[in-house]
C-alpha cells in the first residue's frame, strides 16, 4: 500500500469523530453541523439560526405535531446495496438523497448524515398551503384583537403565507368573548387548534380542565362541564396562545403592546423570585409576564403574583411625607422629616430604640438597615417573617422574596428570631420608639393599635395608607418593586436583580436613599453614596458571598451565592420530563 493511501485510511470519518462525542452530523441549508443524539429537527435549526415557523410546538410542553407550520425537506444517504459498502465523497460525508415530500420538524429527531432543508420550493409551497388552510375560517380581528403586535398569525402570514386569500365562502362561525374563567376569556373564531394550553393546564399546571369538542372545521376548545378555567396559572395560557384566542380579563383593551416598554426584573411576592417582564408607558405598569429562567420559574408565573401590582398607583398610595400633630397627619417636606425623625430619637437610650425590617427589602437596604442599627447602638433588629401555604408548582412557603439574602447581609441564621421580643418589650414599655421599614405591624406582625400607642415616637417607611400608618408620628413614602433597582437572593441561594421600571410616584424616595439619609442625619456625617452601585461594591466588600461581584455582573439569569437544599417543584417536575424525553426542556 503506498504512504498516500496508509495516511488516508488513517483519517477518521466525520460521523467517527462525531460518535465518540455522542454526537451527530447533520446539514442544514448546506452547512454541515454537529448536534447531541435525539435533538429534535426543529431545535436543531433553531440553534443553527435557520428560521422554521411553527404554532404548537413548545420546549416545555409535549409535541403533538397537530399544527404542521414546522415542515422542513429531509434527506438521507440511499441505503448501499446488499454487499457494498458505504460511499463517501471527498468531505466524508454520504451523498444525500432528498425526500419528495416534506415532514414536521418539531416531532422527528436528528441522525447521522441527515439532510434538512428549511427554504427551498418545495417547503415554501407546503408552508404557503398550511397557511392558507388556517386563515380560510380565521376571522378579520386584527384591529380590535389584543394579540395585534404579537400575534404569530399575523407575523407568520406575512413572512410564510400567499399574501391574498381564494376563500370566497362563508366563514365559520364559532362562539366569540366566553368567559372560561375569572381573569380569562375565549374566542373560539380566533383558535388555530394548535392546543398549546391543554397541555399546559394537563402537564404542567396540572389541572386538565380545556379540550377540543366537536370535528373538523368546527372544531372548538372548551373547559369540561362543570368546571372553569380558574387555576392559579390560567395566565399562562395567554402568554403561550400564539394568536388572540385566549386574552387576560385584566390587560384586556388596555393597550397595544407596540407602545410598551418592556424592563426585565423579578417577582417579590415568595421566596421563588420569579423572573419577569414589566410592561410600562409613561410611568404606568400596565401588565408583568413571565421571562425565562429555566433555573428558577421555567416560563411561567403564578396569576397571584403577576396581578399584584395595581396597588402602585391606587388612591392609597402615599406620595409625601407626613407628620402628626394633634392626631392628624400633615405634610412635611423631606429634610424636615428626616432631620425630625434623627433629633427624635436622640431623646432615647440605644436600648429603648428597635428596629424592624422587612424580608422584601433588597440586599442594598438591608446593609444601610444593618448600619442605621451600629449607629444608633441598639441591639433590637428584626424583620417580620410571612408566611403561607405553598402549592408544590412555582408558590414558596415563604412569602418573603429575600429572606436568604438577609441570613448573608445580617449575617444571622435566623432575621426573624427578635419579633417576638420586640413586640413584648414595647408591650410592657422597655421599648419607647420603634423604626418600622416597608411593614404593617397590625396587620403583618401581630401588633395592637394599643401596642403601638405606648410608644413614645413610631416612625413608618411604606407604600400605601395602613393601621400602622395611622398610628405613626412620622410616615416617609417608599418605593414599590417596580421603581427601585437592586438584588435579592431566592431560596435557592440565586444572586439577581431588581430593575426599575418607572419612577417613584409624587415625592416617593427610593429606600435605600431614607436609610442613607436617617443615618447621616443620625451621625451629623454628611451623606457620601450617592449610587447603588456603591452600595453594592460595600456588600462584596463585606459579605464573602458577594466577594467578586457588581450589579452588572449578576446578569438577567443571576447567579448562585449560597447553596441551600431548596427545591422548586415546578423545575423538579420539568426535568423529569425532559429526562423522560417527553420535552425538550
Amino acid at each position: 500500500m503506498s504512504d498516500s493511501n496508509s495516511a488516508t485510511a488513517e483519517l477518521k470519518l466525520p460521523k467517527d469523530i462525531a460518535a465518540e462525542k455522542g454526537m451527530v452530523n447533520v446539514q442544514i441549508d448546506g452547512v454541515w453541523h454537529m448536534f447531541p443524539k435525539g435533538t429534535r429537527m426543529i431545535e436543531a435549526c433553531r440553534q443553527v439560526k435557520s428560521e422554521v415557523p411553527y404554532y404548537c410546538y413548545h420546549p416545555k410542553l409535549t409535541v403533538p405535531g397537530n399544527c404542521r407550520m414546522c415542515l422542513i425537506q429531509m434527506g438521507m444517504p440511499p441505503r448501499p446495496a446488499p454487499g457494498q459498502d458505504p460511499v463517501y465523497e471527498e468531505d466524508g460525508y454520504q451523498a444525500i438523497g432528498w425526500m419528495p415530500r416534506p415532514a414536521i420538524s418539531c416531532a422527528n429527531t436528528i441522525a447521522e448524515n441527515m439532510g434538512i432543508r428549511t427554504t427551498g420550493e418545495l417547503v415554501e409551497k407546503c408552508r404557503e398551503g398550511v397557511m392558507e388552510f388556517l386563515l380560510i375560517n380565521h376571522p378579520l380581528d386584527c384591529p380590535i384583537c389584543d394579540q395585534a403586535g404579537e400575534c404569530r398569525l399575523q407575523e407568520q402570514s406575512v413572512g410564510y403565507g400567499r399574501g391574498v386569500s381564494r376563500f370566497v365562502d362563508m366563514k365559520v362561525k364559532k362562539p366569540k368573548n366566553v368567559d372560561i374563567g375569572p381573569r380569562i376569556r375565549l374566542d373560539d373564531e380566533r383558535c388555530i387548534m394548535c392546543s398549546r394550553c391543554i397541555r399546559f393546564m394537563d402537564e404542567v399546571a396540572g389541572d386538565p380542565v380545556l379540550g377540543f369538542t366537536q370535528r373538523g372545521t368546527h372544531t372548538t376548545l372548551t373547559v369540561h362541564p362543570d368546571r372553569q378555567l380558574d387555576s392559579n396559572y390560567s395566565l399562562n395560557t395567554a402568554d403561550i396562545c400564539p394568536v388572540g384566542a385566549l386574552t387576560s380579563n385584566d390587560f384586556r383593551f388596555q393597550m397595544r403592546v407596540w407602545f410598551l416598554k418592556e424592563t426585565p426584573s423579578i417577582d417579590v411576592n415568595c421566596g421563588t423570585g420569579a423572573n419577569i417582564i414589566i410592561h410600562t408607558r409613561g410611568n404606568t405598569v400596565h401588565r408583568i409576564t413571565p421571562r425565562q429562567n429555566d433555573d428558577v420559574n421555567s416560563n411561567w408565573m403564578p396569576d397571584s403574583h403577576r396581578l399584584n401590582f395595581h396597588y402602585i398607583d391606587s388612591d392609597t398610595r402615599l406620595t409625601e411625607p407626613l407628620v402628626r400633630e394633634n392626631g392628624k397627619h400633615l405634610p412635611i417636606s423631606w429634610s424636615e422629616a428626616i432631620a425630625g425623625s434623627a433629633a427624635r430619637l436622640k431623646d432615647f437610650s440605644p436600648a429603648q430604640i428597635a428596629i424592624i425590617g422587612s424580608g422584601r427589602m433588597t440586599n442594598e437596604e438591608l446593609i444601610i438597615l444593618k448600619e442605621l442599627k451600629r449607629s444608633i447602638g441598639t441591639p433590637n433588629l428584626t424583620l417580620v417573617p410571612r408566611k403561607g401555604e405553598a402549592d408544590e408548582l412555582l408558590i414558596a412557603a415563604d412569602r418573603n422574596p429575600n429572606t436568604t439574602g438577609a441570613k448573608l447581609v445580617l449575617d444571622t441564621i435566623d432575621p426573624y428570631d427578635q419579633l417576638a421580643s420586640i413586640r413584648k418589650s414595647v408591650q410592657n414599655g422597655e421599648i419607647k420608639a420603634l423604626l418600622v421599614f416597608g411593614e404593617d405591624l397590625i396587620t403583618d406582625a401581630e401588633f395592637t393599635a394599643d401596642d403601638l400607642e405606648k410608644l413614645d415616637f413610631l416612625l413608618q417607611t411604606t407604600i400605601l395608607a395602613n393601621p400602622t400608618a395611622n398610628h405613626a408620628d412620622i410616615v416617609l413614602p417608599g418605593a414599590s418593586f417596580a421603581e427601585k433597582r437592586g438584588s435579592m437572593v431566592n431560596l435557592t441561594g440565586r444572586l439577581q436583580r431588581l430593575n426599575r421600571a418607572i419612577e417613584p410616584l409624587g415625592q416617593a424616595h427610593d429606600d435605600w436613599e431614607i436609610l442613607r439619609d436617617l443615618v447621616a442625619a443620625f451621625t451629623g456625617e454628611k451623606a457620601e453614596i450617592f449610587m447603588i452601585e456603591e452600595i453594592f461594591k460595600a456588600i462584596a466588600e463585606s459579605v464573602p458571598a458577594f466577594d467578586g461581584l457588581s450589579l452588572s455582573k449578576i446578569g438577567d439569569q443571576g447567579t448562585v451565592i449560597t447553596e441551600t437544599d431548596y427545591k422548586i417543584p415546578l423545575l423538579e417536575n420539568e426535568r423529569a420530563r425532559a429526562a423522560a424525553g417527553l420535552i425538550n426542556g
